[in-house]
C-alpha cells in the first residue's frame, strides 16, 4: 500500500485460539465444541472491522519473524489492512490468545502478549521517523490504541507531543489491565472505551449503569466515554450530556471480540458523520450482529 492509511490500530495483533461449545459450561466441564484459530488482538479486532467498514487501517504492534507470525501478516494483508508499519523481531515469538466460551458467555480465557509488551516503543518508531509522522508534522488522523502496552508505554504516549493532534480512541484489553487507561484519561483529545466493570475499576467504585458509570468516569477527568454493559442500555458521556441507547435483544453464541467491534463501528460511523445518538445505535448493532453470530455444533 502507497497511499497514508485512514485510521492506525496500535496494539495487540496475535491468534486468537478459541474453542467454543453450545452448552452451558462449568469449571471442569470437558463437552464437545469448536477450537478455531483467526486472528485476533484488540488492534486486529478492531482493524478487521474497520476495514469491513471501508476504512483502510495500519497497524503499529509487534510480530515475530516465525512461522506464526507469517502467517499473520499474510492473513491481515489478505484482509486489506496495511502491515508495511509492523514491528517484527527477530528474537520474539508472535504472541497469542486462548479463550473458552460456552453458552453462558466467556469461561476463561489466557492472553500470552509479552511480546508487543518486550518490545516497548519500538512499534511507534514510525510516528516519529517521518513513516507516519515526525516531529513538526505528527499524524493528526484518528488512532485506535488498546490496553496491552505497558503502564509505562501508555504513560509515555500520554505525555508525547507525537499524539497531541491525533484523535485518540482507546480501550482497555481487558479488565484486568483497566487501570492502565489512567493516564490516558485526562487528555482533552481522547475518547475512552470502556465495560460496566472497567468503568469500576478505573474509578475505584460500583457503578449500577453505563449512565452512571459515564459520570463518573467525567468526574475523573475524562473528555469522552462510551461505556457498554452487555445486553443492558449503553452510554455516551461527554461534559455537555450523557446519550443512552438500548442494544438489539440477540441470543449470544459469543463474546470474544465484542468490545472491540462495537468501538470500530462506532468510529466508523463517526468519520461517515453520525450524530452521537445515530453513531451508538450504529455501532450497539453492530455487535449485536458479531456475538449473534452462528457457532458450529
Amino acid at each position: 500500500m502507497t497511499s497514508a492509511p485512514d485510521i492506525l490500530c496500535i496494539g495487540s495483533v496475535l491468534w486468537d485460539i478459541i474453542g467454543r461449545t453450545p452448552v452451558h459450561m462449568a469449571a471442569g466441564a470437558d463437552v464437545p465444541g469448536r477450537i478455531t484459530r483467526l486472528p485476533g488482538g484488540v488492534a486486529m479486532n478492531i482493524a478487521m472491522t474497520l476495514a469491513r467498514f471501508g476504512l483502510r487501517p495500519a497497524l503499529l504492534t509487534a510480530i515475530g519473524r516465525d512461522a506464526e507470525g507469517d502467517a499473520l501478516i499474510a492473513e491481515a494483508a489478505r484482509l486489506g489492512l496495511d502491515c508495511g508499519h509492523v514491528y517484527r523481531s527477530d528474537d520474539l515469538p508472535t504472541d497469542r490468545y486462548m479463550a473458552i466460551e460456552g453458552a453462558n458467555g466467556l469461561i476463561a480465557a489466557i492472553a500470552d502478549a509479552h511480546s508487543l509488551e518486550a518490545a516497548g516503543d519500538k512499534i511507534l518508531r514510525p510516528l516519529l521517523d517521518g513513516a507516519l509522522g515526525r516531529p513538526g508534522a505528527y499524524w493528526r488522523g484518528p488512532v485506535a490504541l488498546d490496553g496491552n502496552l505497558t503502564l509505562s508505554l501508555l504513560a509515555d504516549i500520554a505525555a508525547s507531543t507525537a499524539f497531541h493532534e491525533a484523535d485518540l480512541r482507546i480501550a482497555p484489553a481487558s479488565p484486568g489491565k483497566a487501570e492502565r487507561l489512567v493516564p490516558l484519561l485526562p487528555l482533552t483529545n481522547a475518547t475512552i472505551y470502556v465495560n460496566l466493570e472497567e468503568a469500576g475499576i478505573i474509578c475505584q467504585r460500583r457503578f449500577a449503569s453505563a449512565a452512571e458509570a459515564a459520570n463518573g468516569l467525567i468526574d475523573r477527568g475524562a473528555r469522552r466515554v462510551l461505556v457498554t454493559d452487555g445486553a443492558r442500555r449503553a452510554a455516551d458521556g461527554a461534559p455537555n450530556g450523557i446519550v443512552q441507547a438500548d442494544p438489539p435483544p440477540v441470543l449470544v453464541t459469543r463474546v470474544t471480540g465484542a468490545g472491540d467491534t462495537f468501538m470500530a463501528a462506532h468510529i466508523a460511523a463517526e468519520r461517515r458523520g453520525r450524530n452521537r445518538e445515530q453513531a451508538l445505535a450504529e455501532a450497539l448493532d453492530a455487535a449485536a450482529l458479531h456475538v449473534s453470530g452462528d457457532i458450529g455444533s
